[in-house]
Order: structure tokens, then C-alpha cells, then sequence
């Protein structure tokens, strides 16, 4: 555990709006990519992830309230049950915003420590409402929590790279 913030901390460019509802937009993208097998127990939630950075990074600009439009959307384009995505993005949400000056306090590596119960509630909030309807969740279901915390790194990385300020105004 580290005494203050994160070594690593450095200047970013606050976060526009139109970049959020991008990111978001494509994640969406990347949870409609087609997956078969093993590989679509672990596939991750991308929407969650990204949502998740963003309450933990600036929760003053995502909520609950975006955090559940967000789920709507993802119900409705997935044809699942009307707010189960909801559900589970607004609970991950609300722990991502109590917990955002913690989570900063560490380095990547350990954020990822952080982040995975976080997701894994998410995931439990789903597959309770898939129980109820359904009557069986398989355990193979929970796999996506865990790849979901190894991809928050180069996600957080990836993102935090959109936002740092170019030293050239003629760089790409």
C-alpha cells in the first residue's frame, strides 16, 4: 500500500463529454463482438470496465443516473431482460463512486485488486436477476469478473494515454 496517491500521477486533460459518451460507445462496440466457447465465458465486460474508470476517475461527471441509462441501453441491444444490465451497472457504479479516492490511492496493479470485487458484485447483480428468471447460473459465468480485473491495467493505461496533453501541437 502506498502512503499518498500513485507515484505515477501526471497531468491529463480533463475529460469532455463527447470523449465519456465515446468510450462508452465503444465498449458497447467491443460487448457485441461475437464470442463462442470458453472464450465467451471469459469474455469481459467492456461497458463495465469503462464505466467503472470513469466513476473512479471523474464521478462527478458519470453517475448512477448514466450508469443506469447505460444499462437500459445495453438491455436493449442485447434483447436481455429489461434492466438487468441496469441493475448491475448502477450497483457497480455506486461502488465505484464510494470507493474512487481509494482506488486512486494505488498503483495500476493494485487498482486491478480493487476493482475485481467491484465487478465481481456487478456480475452477482446480473446473474441474480438471470437466477430469478432463469433458475440456474453457471459458475463459468463469474470467469468474466476475473478478465475484466486482468484487463483493467491496459485499459486504465490505454485511456489515461487518450487524455495526456501532446508536448508537439503538431503531433498526431
Amino acid at each position: 500500500m502506498s502512503n499518498g496517491y500513485a507515484k505515477d500521477q501526471e497531468f491529463l486533460l480533463p475529460a469532455n463529454t463527447g470523449f465519456i459518451v465515446f468510450s462508452l460507445f465503444v465498449a458497447v462496440m467491443l460487448n457485441w463482438l461475437p464470442w463462442h466457447g470458453w472464450a465467451l465465458a471469459l469474455r469481459p465486460d467492456f461497458v463495465a470496465l469503462v464505466l467503472l474508470y470513469w466513476c473512479t476517475h471523474k464521478p462527478h461527471r458519470i453517475g448512477i443516473g448514466i450508469a443506469w441509462l447505460v444499462g437500459i441501453f445495453a438491455d436493449v441491444a442485447d434483447a436481455s431482460l429489461f434492466g438487468q444490465h441496469a441493475l448491475a451497472y448502477t450497483v457497480l457504479a455506486f461502488g465505484g463512486i464510494v470507493l474512487h479516492r481509494r482506488v486512486q490511492m494505488f498503483d495500476l496493479r493494485q487498482q486491478s485488486l480493487h476493482v475485481f470485487p467491484l465487478l465481481l458484485l456487478s456480475y452477482g447483480a446480473y446473474a441474480a436477476v438471470h437466477w430469478q428468471v432463469r433458475g440456474f447460473v453457471a459458475w463459468e459465468y463469474f470467469l468474466g469478473a476475473v478478465t475484466s480485473a486482468l484487463l483493467w491495467t491496459p485499459m486504465t493505461l490505454l485511456l489515461q494515454a487518450l487524455r495526456r496533453p501532446r508536448r508537439d501541437p503538431n503531433e498526431l
